[in-house]
């Protein structure tokens, strides 16, 4: 199979099933609500979670992490299978799999941020690369209770440790975009903390609409 139909198979494939998004689904099915419609606007979990409270969004993170987890294996054993590089079938599909979130074709291309498919991607890929992202974002979120200051700088880390663990040039490139689109995701969190009003984390454990700032 030509390599170019292989990346077009696995970004379809990974791409579909980043469009099943957590927060949209439960939200709808549970609430018969739309997770859009409140605080930020986003259909992430942390939105998710600042609107309707701890109780379901377990449930997110099972449905987010979930997906990148079986969009990057579908794409390692491909490209492993094909061309003996599952590393290059994880990162395309990975890729994919984050487009889907941030722009779901089922939900009018207005999805979530992909920090949580992200962090199983770089646990998919390597666990030096997954120790850096989440122990920056662990870090980070615990000190200054910023969600969103914590996931820009895990995204930041991953081209960086790419380019430490890896001598492969696309292997960099595809890591590279992979923190642009989070980052650029989280674009309307940078203006915020720049000018100081982001909202910090605090533990809600049932439903609550009043915060505007997620």
């Amino acid at each position: 199979m030509p390599i170019y139909l292989a990346v077009v198979i696995a970004v379809v494939v990974s791409y579909l099933l980043g469009c099943f998004n957590g927060a949209m689904v439960i939200s709808r099915r549970i609430f018969h609500d739309d997770v859009r419609t409140h605080g930020s606007g986003n259909a992430g979990l942390t939105n998710f979670y600042r609107t309707y409270g701890a109780r379901y969004a377990l449930l997110v993170i099972l449905c987010d992490m979930g997906k990148m987890a079986l969009a990057a294996e579908l794409g390692g054993l491909l490209f492993k299978y094909l061309y003996q590089d599952w590393t290059l079938g994880v990162l395309i599909a990975g890729l994919g799999c984050i487009l889907g979130h941030v722009f779901p074709v089922f939900y009018g291309f207005k999805g979530g941020k992909g920090i949580l498919a992200g962090g199983v991607l770089v646990i998919m890929l390597d666990w030096r690369m997954a120790l850096v992202a989440w122990g920056l974002f662990v870090l980070a979120a615990v000190l200054t209770r910023y969600i969103s200051l914590g996931s820009l700088l895990a995204a930041s880390s991953v081209p960086f440790t790419a380019l430490w663990l890896y001598d492969r040039p696309v292997y960099i490139l595809l890591s590279l975009a992979v923190a642009v689109l989070v980052d650029w995701s989280h674009r309307a969190n940078i203006i915020r903390l720049v000018k100081g009003t982001e909202s910090k984390f605090r533990w809600r454990s049932g439903p609550s609409r009043k915060d505007k700032n997620s």
